[in-house]
């Protein structure tokens, strides 16, 4: 009875593994038109989540920068035997350092806001019954920070994208 299950057992396990090995032995992909393709999206879509933030769309904003994160990743993923090769010039990298300390920046001053919106929400909640005018204020004044700590980490992403725009430029070249 044992023998019945072995062999079924042993060709399943090697029926799994056969199309694992046909995948890795693949050779990479090379970046072509599509990539091209795909970059171009993904840099319609910053512009537009830039204009989406400065009109005061955060929501639209933060999908579009998902979206064209997602596409940048798969470029990153297609792309990085190329894109090693390829090397900045002096005025791409000290950009691409402009946007790294911008991005850093937005973050940390996001953070803060974060931080002081906390703190501002923990004294509305001691004196909610006591004063709740104050507590009114102290409420609007929280969620206005949150707002602006949400606008500033969006704009670090943007940053972020930004130099991933440049990196995958070359696409265009092609």
């Amino acid at each position: 009875m044992m023998r019945f299950w072995f062999l079924p057992t042993v060709l399943g396990t090697l029926l799994l593994f056969v199309p694992l090995a046909a995948q890795a032995a693949k050779p990479p992909v090379k970046c072509g038109p599509d990539h091209a393709i795909l970059y171009k999206r993904a840099v319609k879509l910053v512009d537009e989540a830039e204009k989406k933030l400065a009109a005061g769309y955060t929501a639209e904003a933060k999908a579009n920068l998902k979206e064209a994160n997602s596409l940048f990743t798969i470029l990153e993923k297609e792309c990085v035997p190329q894109e090693k090769e390829r090397m900045l010039t002096d005025q791409q990298a000290q950009q691409e350092a402009i946007n790294q300390k911008l991005a850093a920046d937005e973050l940390a001053q996001a953070e803060r806001l974060m931080k002081s919106a906390d703190e501002i929400e923990k004294k509305a909640a001691k004196i909610e019954t006591t004063n709740p005018n104050l507590y009114v204020q102290y409420q609007r004044q929280a969620k206005a920070e949150y707002e602006q700590a949400h606008k500033r980490s969006i704009r670090s992403e943007i940053y972020a994208l930004r130099n991933q725009q440049m990196v995958f430029k070359f696409l265009l070249l092609r």
